[in-house]
């Protein structure tokens, strides 16, 4: 299997390097040859390699910097002369890919990871210096030459530039629009759950609405265990919501760290500026869950407030053993369950407050955020109201989609036997959530593409 990433190891650099001397060194007589089988780059402390991995082998390569002098500046002047239009621009160097690799497809997986990290540092062209033997494979990512070629003998080079419009009409473009996604969200949605979208719309101050929202909740109730309050928002909505409750608490707790989405509550929670320690694991790693009972018993914690489902690692956290310790304790356990949530059956029971959204697992469209509770919700007029889930125990206060609404209720009827209640994560082989969770964090960290 191909996949891609940012190089940030000393093993990839060096084979960096070893596929920079023999593509630029043997194959192409860049550079003079010294026999010892590597060179790097002079350029390499600004560089942001991007590579293709076949398993743990590197076997194509993409370097981009953004410091100037760029070396085409040095061979033609400064590129901005011919891209009057562009305010940001990088150069690309080292497009390299092993012999036995060069199938297209290792090619247009960096073509992807290099259009998706411009776009993302916010680069509207790039410029580099074509070898003539593969003009033809540059123009498929949107590259036109911008000056005359430099370079003599078999290391004739060409500058080209490509434009932000400039790929969105060339082949690898086209071909990117049909990718596979390996994320957990946004979801293609089936014709079912799709439907509700094409329909007329419908008020939430409506019975109709209401009807369909009581029923949601009843079906949300018998899976959970717990109350369901709707937000119209993302997973990140229904956890400020979630610190907003705890926030009332006026209590000490503790926050588990061991991945990006239990640093990204701890940084939530700091802005709340609640009061609170950190439990932090190596990502990826299991709490140990004799140790964190001691803390809360030698301490005097209010809650305890952790991620269920970290796909950023790939970590399923023990959500039922935890609520047994937090129980026995009375701590209140709160949970973020946004990545989980339809993945895999689970129980709120003996969980104060709990996180989901309608996307990913559950299959239809983001924009539903829900927050379970397992005791009734009193409005309070220090947070703010959109915030404030007393407001949404018995009502919808703000807008909502029906369209949306409709399609997760789909969504939930269609798959009874998915969401059984199991108490906690029992149950469910947490093999298969953490084989799915480390494809996802292959293909959707910040490193990978």
């Amino acid at each position: 299997m191909y996949w891609c990433k940012i190089a940030r190891s000393e093993e990839e650099f060096q084979a960096i390097a070893q596929l920079n001397y023999e593509t630029f060194v043997e194959e192409i007589p860049q550079h003079e040859a010294d026999g010892s089988g590597v060179r790097v780059d002079p350029f390499h402390a600004q560089n942001t390699y991007l590579i293709v991995l076949a398993d743990t082998l590197l076997v194509g390569m993409i370097a981009l910097r953004s410091e100037r002098p760029f070396s085409l500046d040095l061979k033609i002047g400064e590129v901005e002369q011919y891209l009057p239009n562009s305010r940001k621009i990088c150069e690309i160097r080292l497009m390299a890919v092993r012999k036995q690799h060069r199938n297209g497809r290792v090619f247009f997986l960096m073509a992807r990871a290099l259009s998706d990290y411009c776009y993302a540092e916010g680069f509207d062209a790039a410029v580099i210096s074509g070898t003539t033997r593969q003009l033809k494979l540059y123009g498929q990512l949107g590259f036109k030459a911008i000056a005359d070629p430099v370079g003599t003998g078999d290391a004739v080079f060409v500058p080209m530039a490509t434009t932000r419009g400039q790929y969105a009409e060339s082949v690898a473009a086209r071909l990117q629009t049909g990718r596979k996604l390996f994320l957990p969200g946004p979801v293609k949605l089936t014709g079912p759950l799709a439907a509700p979208f094409t329909e007329d719309p419908v008020s939430h101050r409506s019975s109709t609405f209401q009807a369909v929202l009581e029923e949601t909740k009843e079906k949300l109730k018998e899976m959970t265990g717990s109350c369901p309050h709707f937000l119209f928002g993302s997973g990140t909505l229904a956890n400020e919501a979630m610190l907003a409750q705890i926030s009332r608490l006026q209590s000490r707790g503790l926050v588990l760290v061991n991945g990006e989405f239990g640093r990204r509550l701890k940084d939530q929670a700091s802005k709340w500026k609640l009061d609170f320690e950190v439990e932090e694991q190596e990502w990826g790693s299991a709490f140990s869950l004799a140790s964190i009972q001691k803390r809360l018993q030698q301490q005097s914690f209010g809650w305890l407030l952790m991620v269920h489902g970290e796909t950023s690692t790939g970590m399923l956290n023990d959500i039922g053993s935890f609520a047994a310790i937090c129980d026995q304790l009375q701590v209140k356990l709160c949970v973020d369950a946004v990545s989980s949530f339809g993945a895999v059956p689970l129980s709120f029971e003996n969980i104060w407050l709990a996180t989901a959204v309608s996307g990913k697992a559950i299959g239809t469209s983001s924009g539903l955020a829900i927050v379970f509770a397992s005791y009734s919700v009193t409005p309070d007029a220090a947070l703010p109201a959109y915030l404030d889930l007393g407001h949404y125990s018995n009502k919808v206060p703000f807008t909502l989609s029906f369209s949306l609404l409709k399609s997760f209720k789909i969504a939930l009827d269609a798959y009874p036997e998915r969401f059984g209640k199991t108490g906690g994560s029992a149950g469910f082989s947490e093999a298969g959530y953490c084989k799915l969770a480390e494809a996802c964090r292959r293909f959707s960290d910040s490193d990978y593409f």
